[in-house]
């Protein structure tokens, strides 16, 4: 069902999937990948996850999607987790949903922004991460190839902010092309590209440059000592940044596992066998601890 919900007074749609056949359901909310709407991987993983007895929703952050925010497709990971602590509160504060079993999913860099909730947030019971981009400043230099590289962006970043401040206009290029040396992401990715996977209408694949420096300055490895919550990580070699999963999971000062399995960063979106394996895995954590 789609549902809105208020964040700092800024309207978030979202979709609340909950089983056929159980009041009171524990509660998890999802979010997916960098510049993602709902409808890119977190309605698959919730949907899957009411499936298995979950009230699970996803949500569009505030400028992205459905929801309401300005300026539009800015990549904030403050704002993200402001967000997520709303959501959180709407499901704690829905009818179906079992207010004191509530859990999280965070699926690639989601995964940094419901850790930075659940670091604060004692309502949230329970952890659980897909393919994991967790940085700080060292791995964003080994991610984007140099401490020059990171300056780079540090730099159109900036100057992307002031004219933000001084026009109000926001400079974009696009999140993923195969051609645009500019974009955030100069590569030929398939799940992005492809209408058949996650080049859809809903996602307009478009990056604003003043986000690099807040997205560059996150240090999502300095989270993993105030977790308390018991987690668990699933990820793959072949995926992205494990160093940096494996430097947050060892960190975290809860209960903790981490699953290694097979597949690229974008076989976890949306294809098989990698979300059934992922699903099963943050299923049972759930069930454990919540």
């Amino acid at each position: 069902m789609k549902v809105r919900f208020d964040s700092d007074g800024v309207e978030l749609t979202g979709n609340l999937f909950l089983p056929a056949d159980r009041d009171r359901a524990p509660g998890v909310v999802v979010a997916g990948t960098w510049t993602s709407v709902k409808e890119l991987m977190a309605d698959r993983y919730a949907q899957r996850l009411a499936e298995r007895g979950y009230a699970a929703l996803s949500f569009d952050f505030t400028g992205f999607g459905e929801s309401q925010g300005e300026p539009r497709d800015v990549e904030n990971p403050a704002r993200k987790v402001r967000d997520i602590h709303h959501a959180v509160s709407f499901l704690a504060g829905h009818s179906a949903v079992d207010g004191n079993r509530l859990g999280a999913l965070g699926i690639c860099a989601a995964a940094m922004y419901m850790s930075g909730n659940a670091a604060t947030d004692g309502r949230v019971k329970s952890l659980a991460l897909v393919a994991p981009w967790l940085h700080d400043a060292a791995i964003c230099e080994q991610a984007y190839g140099s401490a020059d590289a990171v300056a780079d962006k540090m730099k159109i970043g900036r100057e992307a902010r002031s004219r933000f401040d001084e026009t109000g206009e926001v400079d974009y290029v696009p999140v993923v092309s195969a051609t645009d040396e500019r974009a955030a992401m100069p590569y030929d990715i398939d799940f992005y590209l492809n209408p058949a996977r996650g080049g859809i209408p809903a996602w307009p694949n478009r990056f604003a440059l003043m986000s690099w420096v807040d997205w560059l300055t996150y240090d999502s490895i300095a989270l993993a000592p105030s977790i308390t919550q018991p987690t668990v990580l699933v990820h793959s070699e072949e995926a992205a940044i494990p160093d940096g999963a494996r430097r947050f999971h060892a960190g975290l000062a809860g209960p903790k596992d981490i699953v290694w399995t097979e597949g690229t960063q974008f076989d976890f979106y949306d294809r098989e066998p990698q979300v059934t394996v992922a699903l099963d895995t943050v299923a049972a954590h759930f069930a454990r601890t919540l």
